[in-house]
């Protein structure tokens, strides 16, 4: 136990650590920020190293409703099968030379300030030079397009080392998400951090007809995809993306079957017009690293010769 907060079953040590983050939160559009990171503990083998308990920042039920906030339960034949509980939990996976904490989180109901406390009490005592999160926030985007990523940093020497992986500069004002609401005490603390917020795919179809509702990418693949292809070549992580490449690519396909399929059904709604007029605006904004440029360079010469 580092304290009655956080419990830390053992501090492994690399050269360099790399700590990435995300909850189950109000910004988790396309499960960016509660799925990708748990995602990441599968694909990498990472081991639980540790968890922040939760009694102080979760309430049980908020008077005058039946359900809200209350833990949900499974039962069988009377039997407790399944109790849900308010999970933080610190994973780990790595070499001598590279670390990479992964944390997976439920945004908390009060001491939110404690709880940042705690969270980077973690960096700290892990070593981490940098915190990566994660979140997502619906968007009338193209979903065959490249999401555009938003992000903030903690630190303003950070703005130009960022420009580089093509993203844009939130101006958001508004409700606060706890990923964002690190920023402020990471640079309190003169940590390095950064939340990456990705857009994810959602049409509001009912103006077409009465008959459509919403269209929205609940596991957006390739938000987790185009955000980890920037978050392993900035720290340098050597993660292999080919399997989120693969998904991203049939979560496209998928939805342009979906388009299709409801564009033969109701032609009238003219839904691919809708779309259409709507991406009208957007401007793509590809991270394009400087050895894919090259590898993309040498592929169509070879391709052309």
């Amino acid at each position: 136990m580092i304290n009655e907060t956080l419990e830390l079953l053992e501090k492994p040590r690399a050269d360099e650590v790399y700590m990435l983050a995300g909850w189950r939160q109000w910004a988790d559009a396309g499960s960016v920020s509660s799925a990708l990171p748990n995602y990441l503990i599968e694909q990498t083998g990472a081991r639980k190293i540790g968890r922040i308990l939760p009694e102080s920042f979760y309430l049980f039920q908020v008077p005058g409703t039946q359900d809200f906030l209350r833990p949900e339960i499974k039962l069988a034949d009377g039997y407790r099968k399944e109790l849900q509980r308010h999970e933080n939990q610190i994973f780990y996976s790595g070499s001598a030379h590279k670390g990479l904490v992964i944390f997976t989180g439920e945004e908390p109901h009060l001491n939110a300030e404690r709880y940042a406390d705690v969270f980077f009490t973690i960096a700290r005592e892990l070593r981490a030079r940098r915190v990566i999160s994660f979140g997502g926030v619906y968007a009338g985007v193209p979903y065959d397009k490249d999401r555009q990523v938003s992000c903030t940093y903690s630190l303003p020497r950070l703005k130009d080392e960022l420009k580089e992986y093509a993203v844009r500069f939130s101006n958001y004002e508004g409700g606060v998400s706890i990923g964002s609401y690190l920023v402020d005490r990471a640079e309190q603390l003169e940590l390095e951090y950064i939340s990456m917020y990705a857009f994810v795919p959602m049409y509001d179809l009912s103006q077409l007809s009465p008959m459509l509702k919403g269209l929205s990418v609940e596991q957006d693949w390739k938000a987790w995809y185009d955000i980890m292809r920037r978050v392993d070549y900035m720290c340098k992580l050597g993660l292999d993306l080919s399997n989120l490449e693969t998904k991203s690519r049939e979560l496209v396909r998928s939805v342009g079957e979906q388009i299709d399929t409801l564009e033969n059904k109701m032609p009238d709604a003219n839904v691919r017009e809708f779309l259409r007029k709507a991406a009208e605006e957007f401007e793509e904004l590809s991270f394009m690293p400087l050895d894919d440029v090259w590898q993309t360079g040498l592929d169509d010469l070879f391709k052309d010769s």
